[in-house]
Parts: structure tokens; sequence; C-alpha cells
């Protein structure tokens, strides 16, 4: 059984910045794509960034300059560095996986939790 786990969420001022992990366990064969999504209250999940399994990335629109998102592939992680937070960003942050079971190497699509990111004006 495969799990993702978030971390790192919370409450920050207008400009602050907050680092989201999300550590995948269990039995891994090997992780394609990752990314974090996020959802409002009232809106649609949408995809603020995603990076693949060479590294290669994309970014919302919403977030290019601001937010950076990497993995370290060593520890089956990826992380959110987010910077010069906005109000906006208020979400709840979701980890999303790729990722081939070891078990039966059938690559299935995995979500996370979610953390709570609260940005105060």
């Amino acid at each position: 059984q495969v799990q993702l786990v978030e971390s790192g969420g919370g409450l920050v001022q207008a400009g602050g910045s907050l680092r989201l992990s999300c550590a995948a366990s269990g039995s891994i064969f090997s992780i394609n794509a990752m990314g974090w999504y996020r959802q409002a209250p009232g809106k649609q999940r949408e995809l603020v960034a995603a990076v693949t399994s060479g590294g290669s990335t994309n970014y919302a629109d919403s977030v290019k300059g601001r937010f950076t998102i990497f993995r370290d592939n060593a520890k089956n992680t990826v992380y959110l560095q987010m910077n010069s937070l906005k109000p906006e960003d208020t979400a709840v942050y979701y980890c999303n996986g790729d990722i081939v079971g070891s078990r039966n190497f059938v690559p299935r699509n995995y979500w996370g939790q979610g953390t709570q990111v609260t940005v105060s004006s």
C-alpha cells in the first residue's frame, strides 16, 4: 500500500514563506510525476506545480516566480517552496503522485490528505 503524507502547512502573513513536504511511503517501485494542487473554499481543485521524475517542472501562472517545486528521489519526497505569499494563496494543498507499486507494477495515481495554508493580509 502506498501513502502520501504532507506536512508544512500553517498560518503566515502576506509576503511570508512556507515550505510544504510530501513523503511517499509503502511498496513503491518507482515514482513518475509528482505535483501539488490546491482547493480554496467554493472553488475547484487546481494544479499549482508539477515535477517529472527527470526534474522538468511546470507551474500555474498565478504562482510563477513565487513558488518552486523540487523533489528528492532518494527520499521519495516532493517539496513546494512558497515565497511572497498572498491571501489568495489560501487553500488546502494536496500532494499528488503517479506511483508504480512494487507488488503489481501497475501505475496508479495517489493523493495526500491535504494540508491547510492560510495567508493573512
